[in-house]
């Protein structure tokens, strides 16, 4: 049986789609309703502890690494109940830290442990498209190929535990700083005068095209921030962007920028909308909103 922890706007249509693959699957969630939505499909509901005790595979995706923790090795955790030879999968975009401890606590147990953030956002989760990311040895990740396969188009080990939750950091860095910068380029051409959706066909086939333009532009001119990747995840990402960063002695300018513009909109109440309202910061700045012309 897998076991599958956290059923969030990412978690929930990962699980589905193992469902849907015939797997059987024992579910939890802090949240009652989540829970249901998964059961009614055919998943059985657990504690923590029957996770561990029932599941030789165990997949976790979660808000941030301090949760990640809790979940496994905290009061009522499903740590004390794994079982030698159980391999247990962090989703959860945290720090290559989080993850290593984890790592480096279950190995003691002689339980595995892979950090496999993914990317994609809940349209690649409920498309079964995501890119898994993984960290940790090569015989837990063959055992787990075969669910990322399900829930994913793309899963690569890069390295030791860490790497993966390394890999999504800067996966972050590229993709918000990306949007930032579309941001600031389509607040300028609307401010000339110029219609945005004309300036993103006129350059989309160019060297300025990249599938963040492709996802984002068209939300941004419908002014549609329904959340796929909230900014409140991303923001949380970014800081550990550059905590880890600080940690190893690297500068990161563009990022820490990026923080702040982050922490800006979270000011602002933008913190539960789509990353793709990163654009709100920079019209804000220029008064003018980049959307669809009469």
């Amino acid at each position: 049986m897998i076991g599958f922890i956290g059923l969030g706007i990412m978690g929930k249509p990962m699980a589905k789609n193992l469902l849907k693959a015939g797997k059987e699957l024992m579910v939890y969630d802090i949240n009652p309703a989540a829970v249901e939505a998964v059961t009614a499909e055919g998943a059985k509901a657990g504690t923590l502890q029957e996770i561990g005790q029932h599941c030789d595979v165990i997949f976790t995706i979660l808000p941030n690494g301090a949760i990640v923790q809790q979940v496994l090795f905290g009061e009522d955790g499903a740590a004390p109940a794994l079982k030698a030879g159980t391999v247990v999968c962090d989703c959860s975009s945290v720090t290559p830290g989080e993850s290593k401890s984890c790592w480096k606590k279950l190995k003691e147990q002689g339980v595995g442990f892979v950090d496999a953030p993914v990317s994609g956002g809940e349209p690649g989760a409920v498309a079964g498209t995501l890119a898994f990311m993984a960290g940790g040895e090569q015989k837990d990740f063959d055992v787990l190929k075969p669910y990322f396969d399900i829930m994913g188009s793309s899963a690569l080990l890069v390295g030791d535990s860490g790497s993966g939750s390394v890999t999504k950091l800067a996966n972050q860095v590229i993709v918000n700083n990306t949007i930032a910068i579309v941001s600031e380029a389509f607040v300028l051409a609307v401010k000339a005068g110029a219609d945005p959706v004309k300036v993103y066909e006129a350059i989309r086939g160019g060297l300025a095209g990249s599938a963040v333009l492709d996802a984002k532009i068209p939300m941004i001119v419908e002014r549609n921030f329904t959340p796929g990747g909230k900014i409140s995840i991303n923001h949380k990402d970014i800081k550990n962007v550059i905590n880890t960063a600080h940690e190893l002695d690297v500068p990161v300018p563009y990022t820490a920028q990026l923080f702040e513009i982050l922490q800006s909109l979270k000011v602002h109440g933008h913190m539960d909308e789509d990353h793709s309202g990163i654009v709100q910061y920079f019209e804000r700045l220029a008064d003018v909103v980049v959307k669809k012309m009469d």
